[in-house]
């Protein structure tokens, strides 16, 4: 059986033991292998992100514990939108399996919880990416990120 690697459970270290379940649940029978990279975060590595660009908050749920980052994996990591789909599937069907109500990056704009979702995650991406420039806004994708809803914790 499939198990989290050491990085990925140092990675987890101060996380909510939700999503921690989370994780060492959804690795056991994922269809693609991926990696803990981010969980929980200092303010000053949060301030970096921002300042490159790579977060757009300095009120990230990393910041307590309540966000983890899952790439999939094979030898390095792979950020193709295929299996990050894949991987985004599959994570919204071991929430629903523990009824924790997780939000995802891959499309922020969600008015209910990803995990009661239904659509597939290409799908949903592509309505939120619509939604944006309909604003005349960009849309911010981190298809790796998950974090508990607020009103679940």
């Amino acid at each position: 059986m499939p198990i989290l690697g050491e990085i990925s459970l140092r990675n987890l270290t101060g996380v909510n033991p939700k999503l921690r379940l989370l994780c060492e649940e959804a690795i056991k029978e994922s269809p693609i292998d991926f990696r803990v990279t981010e969980g929980l975060r200092t303010l000053s590595r949060q301030k970096h992100l921002v300042s490159i660009g790579a977060s757009k908050t300095l009120d990230s749920r990393h910041l307590t514990g309540d966000a983890v980052d899952l790439v999939p994996w094979d030898g390095g990591p792979r950020w193709e939108w295929p299996l990050i789909y894949r991987l985004a599937e599959h994570i919204r069907s071991v929430a629903l399996t523990h009824s924790i109500s997780v939000r995802w990056g891959g499309v922020w704009d969600l008015a209910q919880s990803f995990t009661y979702t239904t659509k597939p995650p290409e799908e949903l991406v592509n309505a939120y990416v619509s939604r944006m420039e309909a604003k005349g806004k960009k849309a911010f994708l981190d298809g790796p990120h998950f974090e508990l809803c607020k009103r679940s914790i």
